[in-house]
């Protein structure tokens, strides 16, 4: 029997985030990861570009990461919002908002080498992987789980068990917590393109009668696509041959590229909107993709789970330092109240969004039409807009400060 102080199961990039967080402040910190440390092999950690933003940034910076990442991570310096058909259009600057960026693109693989194998260096930190959680049972002063790695079983104790283990949580389905679940009937197709003109660090999103498109600036030219369609149309789009698809990209996008080029591998996902009805349980909290799902109209959702990492991590050591059981659901539930208002007003703007932008209705599409323009045109509601798409809207962490943890 090993004894931790937390013990977090995921070793993906909010996993990997939290240990970091966790880190050099005297806990004994597990991490339980499915796949071997080489993020070549984690499916976290593949080719798709993740949109951090200016707030996520400033946690990375606190946390030391931020120097690896940076060579790696493409500015979003402007972003524009259309919709098809219609001639309104709304522009957001970073240069109104005083900032460098208002955001970066970064693949997650390049992220994943500055997350999960640095953790190897830090002595308070003991990674399991390849390893899988099997079970675990809560007791009143600690939770006990039992991992498998190598065919041969062990037990953890620790007064925390964090799970940080994705869309289909065992820990959660273990717990029985309820998850809201909606489908939009929609996947997303991602990939990489590149155009006739450079991307001038500008993030694109489109909204079309067929789903929203979305382009982000990457290095060298490129832009990371999200192309979303409806799920019966699936087949068909992913069938296309490189050019019929760029062929439909150019359609549904415009020219403001030039013409599209070439195309990258394309690897499509499901669209769901996933909330748990509770964040936390005796000895347990959830984090990330295990808490919630969202749709990828706004590239929330890295973000989303980075800011349960930062408060997560506060709520822990603040009780430690006041001599506080932060596995007790009275300390847990400071975590999930603060987190509420965050997790609530990114499922409503991004569904709010997607189906707004679906509706056929003409009395709709003027609506929405004024409303892009007026974002436009009224510097309230393009700074408003701004902060929200940068992370900074509402009660914020020291790491979301930019402050370290002490």
């Amino acid at each position: 029997m090993s004894q931790f102080d937390v013990i977090i199961s995921g070793g993906g990039m909010v996993g990997a985030s939290l240990a970091h967080a966790l880190t050099g402040h005297g806990l004994r910190i597990a991490v339980i990861e499915a796949f071997p440390v080489s993020t070549d092999d984690q499916p976290s950690y593949d080719d798709r570009a993740i949109a951090l933003s200016y707030g996520s940034r400033r946690i990375l910076d606190a946390l030391g990461l931020w120097q690896q990442i940076e060579p790696d991570a493409e500015a979003i310096k402007k972003i524009h919002v259309s919709d098809q058909g219609h001639f309104g259009f709304a522009r957001l600057d970073h240069e109104e908002e005083g900032v460098d960026a208002l955001g970066y693109v970064v693949t997650a693989r390049d992220l994943g080498q500055s997350l999960l194998p640095s953790l190897t260096a830090c002595p308070d930190v003991q990674l399991f992987c390849p390893a899988s959680l099997v079970d675990f049972t809560v007791g009143d002063k600690d939770v006990a789980v039992t991992i498998e790695a190598n065919g041969q079983r062990q037990t953890l104790n620790a007064s925390l068990l964090v799970a940080a283990d994705g869309g289909q949580s065992l820990v959660r389905q273990q717990l029985g917590i309820a998850v809201k679940d909606v489908a939009y009937g929609q996947s997303a197709i991602i990939s990489n393109v590149t155009a006739q003109k450079a991307h001038g660090n500008v993030a694109y999103e489109r909204f079309t009668q067929a789903g929203p498109v979305a382009l982000l600036p990457m290095s060298d030219n490129r832009c990371a696509l999200v192309y979303t369609v409806e799920n019966k149309d699936l087949d068909e789009a992913m069938a296309l041959s490189d050019e019929a698809f760029l062929k439909n990209l150019q359609h549904r996008f415009g020219y403001r590229l030039g013409r599209f080029l070439r195309i990258g591998q394309r690897v499509a996902y499901e669209l769901r909107l996933k909330e748990v009805v509770e964040h936390v349980k005796p000895r347990v909290a959830l984090i990330g993709n295990a808490a919630h799902t969202v749709h990828p109209i706004a590239g929330q959702g890295f973000n989303l789970g980075i800011r349960d990492v930062a408060v997560l991590a506060e709520v822990i050591l603040d009780a430690r330092r006041a001599g506080q059981d932060y596995g007790l659901l009275e300390i847990l539930q400071r975590y999930a109240e603060w987190r509420r208002k965050d997790h609530r007003s990114v499922m409503f703007a991004t569904d709010s969004m997607v189906r707004l932008f679906s509706n056929p209705l003409n009395i709709v599409k003027s609506a929405r039409n004024l409303g892009i323009l007026a974002a436009d045109m009224l510097p309230g509601a393009r700074h408003w807009i701004s902060r929200q798409a940068m992370g900074l809207a509402g009660r914020q962490s020291k790491l979301s400060r930019g402050v370290p943890l002490e």
